[in-house]
């Protein structure tokens, strides 16, 4: 897919493999829209990824449907769709028993890491149809993959989000939408 130009939305484009990702993006001539849940964060990852009117972002926590919802529609009004949608946000309760984590902990990881997911990609798929495709990328991980004690809830959410990807991609690929999981191992 040649990114010049393209569309792309980076949920959690701030730091990580989100901002590498957005930086990139950048670099390849795509205008770039980055969230993330902290204005201060946001501000600081525009700044340091500033390329002339390239790049936008809006605070959003990727847990609430309705602020993903007004997210997209903000990339939408100011660049005028989107072509690539890269699920970035995530969180990791590591080190906890099942019995030690509450149920909030496991609450918040499955929101994060599947439930914003399924909310990006409800929005998206939709103005993507109208631009006759695009490309959503899943950042899952080998948690997703192979079960880890004291990990309960991110394995959960990635073997769920890599069960997503899967059932996602048969649903739009008539559509000229493409789907890709990412497993990535440990990263800084």
């Amino acid at each position: 897919m040649e990114i010049k130009a393209k569309i792309v939305i980076i949920t959690c484009g701030t730091k990580g493999i989100g901002s590498a990702i957005a930086e990139k993006m950048l670099e390849a001539g795509a205008k770039v829209f980055i969230c993330a849940r902290s204005k201060p964060e946001l501000k600081r990852a525009l700044e340091q990824l500033s390329f002339s009117g390239q790049i936008e972002g809006e605070v959003c926590d990727v847990r609430s449907e309705a602020q993903v919802r007004l997210m997209l529609e903000e990339c939408e009004r100011r660049f005028g769709g989107v072509d690539i949608l890269v699920n970035n946000a995530g969180i990791g309760i590591i080190g906890k028993t099942v019995e030690e984590m509450s149920g909030d902990e496991f609450r918040q990881t499955l929101e994060t890491n599947l439930f914003g997911v399924f909310y990006a990609c409800h929005y998206a798929v939709p103005m993507m149809k109208k631009r006759n495709g695009g490309y959503i990328i899943n950042i899952s991980s080998l948690a997703g993959q192979n079960a880890h004690p004291k990990m309960a809830a991110y394995n959960a959410s990635k073997f769920g989000l890599n069960g997503f990807s899967e059932a996602l991609m048969q649903e739009v690929r008539e559509h000229n939408i493409k789907v890709t999981a990412i497993c990535p191992g440990s990263v800084n």
